[in-house]
């Protein structure tokens, strides 16, 4: 059962990769200073993973405007999450947890996906500035999107 409302969040440093090269980004970086969106997803270039990326990108000045960061987690390489954050032209970072470390810490991985071991179910997680999920949401079914006006509802509490 993925992580609840109330848990502190597992901290973590994962790998993005851009333009620029491989950085690493540490979700307590955000603590004292923003909330953040943690979407973790099955696949990279899926239809439905791209809809929801997209869907993000689209709105992220909504996500910005109540002082979020945003990023994208999937157990896919830094490599092919950068040409995915290209080709869709995404406005946030991808992490690759190729490890699989931190989908295993929030407790949302498949045991089996399509014959595929150890892939990210589609959840999302609201973390606050001090390191406490304050939004909780994972689906055993891929194909259901987060609810996104709740994710910003609970983005807008103080």
């Amino acid at each position: 059962m993925a992580l609840e409302t109330g848990s502190t969040a597992p901290n973590f440093t994962l790998k993005h990769k851009n333009a620029d090269g491989l950085q690493e980004i540490a979700l307590s970086n955000n603590y004292g200073g923003k909330k953040t969106v943690l979407l973790f997803f099955p696949l990279a270039f899926s239809s439905v993973c791209s809809d929801e990326m997209c869907a993000v990108s689209s709105s992220i000045e909504e996500y910005v405007e109540l002082d979020a960061a945003v990023y994208g987690i999937s157990v896919d390489s830094p490599y092919a999450l950068e040409k995915m954050a290209e080709h869709n032209h995404l406005e946030f970072p991808l992490l690759s947890d190729f490890n699989k470390e931190v989908s295993a810490a929030y407790d949302v991985l498949y045991a089996d996906f399509i014959g595929l071991k150890g892939v990210a179910k589609r959840s999302a997680f609201v973390v606050n500035e001090t390191g406490t999920i304050i939004y909780a949401e994972s689906s055993d079914d891929p194909k259901i999107l987060p609810n996104f006006t709740a994710i910003k509802q609970a983005l807008g509490q103080s």
